[in-house]
């Protein structure tokens, strides 16, 4: 067993690691979504949304909701009503929101009155006031879904131009989302190689002293190490390490005495 064949054996845990890729790419993304510059931007878009809709007649509230641990809950709002009328419509499991989450496609429903799907939902935003409700999806890609969802009192509450500017407003925040999840990742790609990097170097080294300790070749001490590692059912990096460490210990306690 050559050099190389050390590095290969200690990249098995790491090809592990990558075959779970979509449910790390799941647990990114919700680290993204839950980080507190984030939730502020998402309420910065319900705020900004829902105020630029909003004219003298007709009060304009917006809630964003997120897909977590794959149920829909609400990750921010332009204020305390907006985010009830989201969490109203998670608890039900139905409506316009939910749909254009699932099927990534904007829902406009003109008037609640006359609405005859979702008959829960409806009937339930109807008692809180609702009449028309605009739901534009988040496109992040990957597992990472969203919607912007836009609450009116009044029948009719969105016109075609309302539609277009939130689809742009939810489009650009798209964007800058998808720029934060790929930042995300390269930073987890940056820590994925510093890692195997050290491990390598630990491994090396722990090669080094096993060679010198037991006057063995290079091929004998990656043999020992391997033994232990596989006898004692620990990675061999740590394995390694714990090598490492014990001559260190040794050339403290010399120095002392």
């Amino acid at each position: 067993m050559d050099h190389n064949q050390l590095g290969a054996a200690t990249d098995v845990s790491a090809t592990a690691h990558h075959g779970s890729s979509s449910e790390e790419e799941y647990k990114l993304m919700k680290l993204v979504l839950e980080s507190p510059e984030i939730t502020s931007f998402l309420t910065e878009l319900a705020i900004m949304t829902a105020s630029c809709l909003t004219k003298q007649d007709n009060f304009i509230e917006c809630g964003v909701t997120v897909l977590r641990e794959k149920s829909p809950a609400t990750a921010a709002s332009s204020d305390a009503r907006a985010a009830s009328l989201d969490e109203l419509q998670n608890g039900f499991g139905e409506g316009p929101c939910l749909t254009a989450l699932h099927e990534d496609t904007t829902v406009l429903i003109p008037d609640l009155l006359v609405e005859e799907r979702w008959h829960r939902y409806t009937e339930a935003a109807l008692d809180n006031g609702v009449r028309s409700v605009l739901a534009v999806p988040l496109r992040l890609g990957g597992e990472a879904h969203g919607v912007a969802n836009l609450y009116s009192r009044s029948p009719d509450g969105f016109s075609e131009l309302d539609v277009l500017t939130a689809e742009n407003f939810v489009a650009n925040a798209s964007r800058s989302l998808q720029l934060a999840l790929s930042m995300a990742r390269l930073k987890g790609v940056h820590d994925d190689l510093l890692a195997a990097m050290q491990s390598r170097t630990i491994i090396d080294m722990a090669v080094g002293v096993v060679m010198a300790q037991n006057g063995s070749s290079q091929d004998e001490a990656i043999s020992i190490l391997t033994r232990a590692s596989n006898s004692r059912n620990v990675k061999l990096r740590e394995v390694a390490s714990t090598v490492v460490d014990s001559v260190g210990r040794k050339s403290t306690d010399s120095k002392a005495s």
